[in-house]
């Protein structure tokens, strides 16, 4: 297996009063994957977010993992992601970053590595900070606005009734679908959960 060091950063907004916001559902993910390691958040003073240093896939023979929500808000999120990619020498093919996707319905997940920035504030200045899209994303379906909502007034909005009951299974599939990526690699990730 090998010894190289993955980052996987969960966009979203930091604070309680965007917690619940569909742009948020990034953080949820990385969040779900340190509750499952049983371990905690630490700060990162030079790369402005929290981190977690674990092992996806296996206990301690998994594979090396750093998990990381910037304590930037989502428009200036790549100069964190650059950083701690910077401080913990991972190669942007080893860089996830989970974000929220108005293109695809709600429920729904896509993992790719690559391409533009699709309109998403986060990505966008993630691709700026690096110069590159060359990175892995696990994109969470959060569907569009109903009628003439503002898209984004739409992503900062909690989840409707209904969208919280189905929330649990849709973050634990993508947190699923992180390690696929990270322990088995992209062509397996894609053929199990881009459905």
């Amino acid at each position: 297996m090998s010894d190289a060091t993955w980052l996987v950063v969960g966009l979203g907004n930091p604070g309680p009063s965007y917690a619940t916001t569909r742009h948020n559902v990034g953080r949820l993910v990385v969040e779900l994957l340190a509750e499952r390691a049983g371990a905690s958040f630490t700060s990162h003073r030079r790369g402005r977010a929290d981190v977690l240093e674990t092992r996806l896939g296996g206990g301690p023979h998994g594979v090396r993992t750093v998990l990381a929500r910037p304590r930037t808000y989502m428009n200036e999120s790549g100069g964190s992601v650059a950083a701690l990619r910077n401080f913990f020498k991972v190669d942007t093919d080893h860089l996830v970053v989970v974000h929220d996707e108005l293109d695809i319905p709600f429920g729904t997940l896509r993992v790719k590595q690559g391409g533009g920035d699709n309109g998403h504030n986060g990505v966008r200045s993630v691709r700026a900070a690096l110069g590159t899209g060359d990175f892995c994303r696990v994109r969470v379906g959060i569907g569009r606005p109903p009628g003439r909502l503002d898209p984004a007034v739409f992503v900062l909005k909690p989840y409707s009734a209904t969208e919280r009951v189905e929330l649990p299974l849709l973050v634990d599939r993508a947190a699923d679908a992180v390690e696929a990526l990270v322990v088995d690699g992209m062509a397996y990730a894609q053929n199990v959960y881009n459905g």
